[in-house]
């Protein structure tokens, strides 16, 4: 399914325990979000959350990944996308490799692990996906009051929703066709999104931003940034 479609599901990702052990560990950095800044964009936090590489280079979620990359994976980015209920911001129809062009080549390689903190439903402004629209690069355009200031246009009657239960992910290249709704619901939604590519990859840019050796070795003379100790 994700080599034809873009994407594919999965249900439980990670143990039990360990599950619930990042669902607290959320709990509390959303708890502890600024006064005024939106929870949809808690972004890289594992660049200043070093507890967070515990269940990036989890071996399940390894083992998933190097299912579809193979056995040399870089770890890329990390985002929690959580959309309070009411008023939860949509996402607009996007290709993550479209604004990843100018950090990794090629971008169109890397892959999202979507872990559902909360179930997310066609309520609570799940993800949807143009299933097939991997295989091409699309335009996009500007949009100042999009998430992410810039969209493309898609055929809305072939979109599929992503509805997962509360542990269970999804899986999606970065060329794929997605976004999301608003949440109007009574439920919040939250979603851990984990990103990886393989390390035939060449990460562009260093300072700010940093990738991770998280399986393998490297293949494209990438530099990588040290793993924090984890426990």
């Amino acid at each position: 399914m994700f080599q034809t479609d873009g994407y594919e599901t999965h249900g439980r990702l990670l143990a039990p325990s360990k599950f619930e052990a990042l669902a607290q560990h959320f709990e509390r950095k959303l708890a502890a979000l600024p006064e005024g800044e939106r929870p949809e964009h808690m972004d890289v936090p594992h660049l200043t959350d070093p507890a967070l590489f515990e269940w990036l280079l989890d071996s399940d979620v390894l083992d998933l990944v190097e299912s579809l990359i193979g056995p040399d994976i870089a770890l890329f980015s990390s985002h929690f996308i959580c959309k309070p209920a009411g008023d939860g911001k949509p996402v607009p129809w996007h290709q993550d490799a479209h604004f990843w062009r100018d950090s990794i080549d090629p971008a169109g390689d890397a892959i999202t692990v979507w872990l559902a903190i909360d179930p997310s439903t066609v309520e609570n402004g799940c993800l949807r996906v143009i299933p097939g629209s991997h295989l091409a690069p699309v335009e996009h355009t500007g949009n100042a009051d999009s998430f992410f200031n810039q969209e493309t246009s898609v055929d809305e009657s072939r979109a599929v929703d992503v509805e997962l239960e509360r542990g269970a992910c999804s899986i999606h290249s970065a060329m794929l066709v997605h976004g999301s709704p608003p949440n109007r619901s009574t439920m919040r939604r939250c979603g851990y999104t984990m990103r990886y590519m393989p390390t035939t990859v060449r990460f562009l840019k260093s300072g700010s931003h940093e990738v991770y050796l998280a399986r393998g070795r490297d293949h494209a003379g990438n530099a990588y940034a040290p793993v924090p100790m984890i426990g």
